[in-house]
């Protein structure tokens, strides 16, 4: 553990104190945007088995670590940070070919699944259950997500037939369970748990993957029985919960809401007021935290001096305590740029030395107390690198955006271009 002396900030020194250069889209931008992109390349391509291409759930932020089993989900991020490295050369574009074919080969062909569901840990070599995990249909979408940008990214045969063989075989109206919604999850030992995906959150990817589903879709109406919650903040008005903010984040990594809605709301612009209300948020708690400011934010679920915990807000969510998570701000780059930048740009400088690593900046770290996370962990590196390519080029939209099940499923969700509504019935 680092000591509190070691930071910029620790005792009675505020967040507001930091001197922040004017914030533009500047070469310096472009640069430390490249050298987060790169670090967390390294991270799915290290920390991922090379012959099953599944991603340990989390390492050590230098490399390594105790972690024995993989995530699903950081396998589908990892999937498309491939795809992004391929089209940047962050490494030999024909050791990323290998590497994707394999990784779908045993997807498609080796891995256990249940009604083509995955559980949400596995082991890294042979894709069994671990730690006792469950059957997640949110995490097996995340992978989803991977899978088909790797089916629009790459034009090679094999690839394509296996990216299709791992999303058709999924049986989403299983999932429903005889309910007007999917179900939080499935175990063995009990069956499917009684708590449904039935409120907004970042599950609007794993019900648009189940509308536009070729062979086993569920019925459009499942999207309208999602509940969509109202929140105001400060003057802020937007669908949301009491959540951490990558709810808001991890369906937009890969679907584009851009300049469209549904009946309910754009999407994009909603994730938009809910970052700007996370900042104020954050900038309201300094009262209590004096390391947050306007210049230095970002609450989402992490690692904690105590373990992982999910934690956020408005309003308080989890026992906050002054840590800050990178890739709360990372995340939000599509929608706060500028400021977004400016967290990054300020943690980079100040606190580099205690929390950049060979992976990037570090899971979460708290200036107050001088805890450092000795970990990463790779859905968080995920969201991190995916958001930033999105901020810098659009390339995981759209490559993403190509699979026409995607926008298909955009379709029978309502999604109209933004400025035209269907005319009331006379």
């Amino acid at each position: 553990m680092t000591g509190a002396a070691a930071f910029p900030l620790a005792g009675k020194a505020v967040a507001s104190d930091l001197l922040t250069s004017p914030a533009d889209p500047s070469a310096s931008d472009t640069a430390l945007l490249n050298e987060i992109e790169r670090t967390a390349f390294e991270y799915f391509w290290n920390e991922a088995n090379a012959d099953t291409g599944l991603v340990l759930d989390r390492a050590n932020a230098n490399g390594g670590g105790a972690c024995k089993f993989s995530s699903i989900a950081a396998t589908g991020f990892g999937l498309t940070a491939l795809c992004i490295g391929h089209d940047r050369e962050y490494r030999s574009r024909l050791e990323i070919e290998q590497r994707v074919a394999q990784t779908l080969d045993f997807l498609a062909h080796h891995m256990p699944t249940e009604h083509g569901f995955l559980y949400h840990f596995v082991d890294p070599v042979t894709g069994n259950r671990a730690v006792r995990s469950e059957i997640s249909p949110i995490d097996t979408a995340i992978l989803l997500c991977g899978v088909l940008t790797c089916r629009e990214y790459f034009r090679d045969s094999h690839v394509r037939r296996d990216a299709s063989t791992i999303y058709n075989r999924v049986d989403w109206r299983w999932a429903l369970n005889d309910g007007k919604t999917i179900a939080m999850d499935w175990i063995p030992e009990h069956g499917f748990s009684r708590r449904r995906w039935d409120s907004y959150c970042e599950s609007m990817m794993m019900y648009l993957l189940a509308m536009g589903s070729t062979t086993h879709p569920i019925p459009a109406e499942t999207w309208n029985a999602i509940h969509r919650p109202k929140m105001v903040y400060r003057g802020h008005q937007y669908i949301s919960g009491p959540e951490p903010l990558f709810v808001h984040q991890y369906s937009h990594a890969w679907f584009d809401f851009r300049s469209k809605h549904d009946e309910y709301a754009n999407y994009f612009e909603n994730s938009v007021i809910a970052s700007r209300a996370h900042r104020e948020f954050c900038e309201e708690l300094s009262e209590r935290f004096p390391c947050y400011s306007k210049d230095v934010w970002g609450i989402s679920a992490s690692e904690s001096s105590s373990g992982y915990v999910a934690w956020g807000g408005p309003p308080v969510l989890g026992p906050i305590d002054g840590s800050i998570v990178p890739a709360a701000s990372a995340g939000s780059l599509p929608f706060l740029y500028r400021e977004s930048m400016t967290v990054l740009r300020n943690l980079r400088r100040y606190y580099g030395n205690q929390i950049w690593k060979e992976y990037g900046f570090v899971d979460a770290f708290n200036p107050l107390t001088g805890w450092v996370s000795r970990d990463v962990i790779g859905i968080d590196v995920g969201i991190t690198m995916l958001m930033a390519e999105n901020a810098r080029s659009e390339f995981v939209w759209g490559t993403f955006m190509r699979n026409q099940e995607a926008q298909n499923a955009m379709e029978l969700a309502g999604f109209l271009p933004d400025g035209f509504e269907v005319p009331a019935m006379a």
